[in-house]
């Protein structure tokens, strides 16, 4: 089965059609734009001054597990580098800055669909540059930006998203989520740019 490229807003089963299917892994990767400085761009404008030294950019994925009402119902049901499993332990993070076998992930994060509790109707994923007002930085120096789910059994790529916008300006990102119909689990391809200056920023948006 070859894999799917989807466009942002898309949507795609992914229990349905596939019977068995109980555990997936979501992978998120990016680059560094090439030759541009690591500090001072497009928020080095509007905060003033090129902020000294280059610093890495650093970018984090996490996981938000939403209920009916889009609401994030106790901080163990948010996944990141500080909390790297939910509650009910059915949403891992393989931890911060990790690089995937041969495909280039960044992070991933493993899911149990047939262990997430059932008054947990959506997981959305979500990627923020870590300290980005302090160091001036935003996702214009961030490319080839992407979010792929695959079958860990035998490492199926069922889709992959290639965020494609411009970013410039943007310091997090509302990247794609699953989430129930129907009694199956589906995949939408999102691609949001916000301006929230942190995950806990970003967070409070489903509080």
């Amino acid at each position: 089965m070859a894999t799917i490229n989807l466009q942002k807003g898309q949507k795609i089963d992914l229990t349905k059609g596939n019977p068995g299917l109980s555990k997936i892994l979501v992978g998120l990767g990016w680059d560094e734009v090439a030759g541009k400085p690591k500090s001072g761009g497009i928020l080095g404008g509007l905060f003033g001054g090129g902020g000294g030294a280059s610093a890495s950019i650093d970018c984090d994925a996490s996981a938000i597990l939403l209920d009916a009402q889009d609401k994030l119902t106790s901080k163990d049901r948010l996944v990141y580098f500080g909390n790297l499993q939910s509650g009910d332990k059915s949403v891992k993070h393989s931890g911060d800055n990790l690089t995937g076998a041969g495909d280039g992930d960044d992070e991933q994060i493993q899911v149990d669909l047939s262990g997430v509790p059932s008054n947990v109707q959506k997981i959305v994923f979500v990627v923020n540059i870590y300290d980005c007002v302090k160091r001036k930085q935003d996702f214009g120096l961030i490319a080839n930006a992407f979010i792929r789910v695959v079958n860990p059994v035998n490492d199926q790529e069922f889709c992959r998203f290639n965020l494609t916008d411009s970013y410039a300006g943007k310091t997090s990102l509302v990247v794609a989520e699953v989430y129930r119909h129907n009694n199956e689990w589906k995949f939408a391809a999102i691609g949001e740019g916000t301006n929230d200056g942190s995950l806990s920023e970003l967070v409070r948006r489903y509080q």
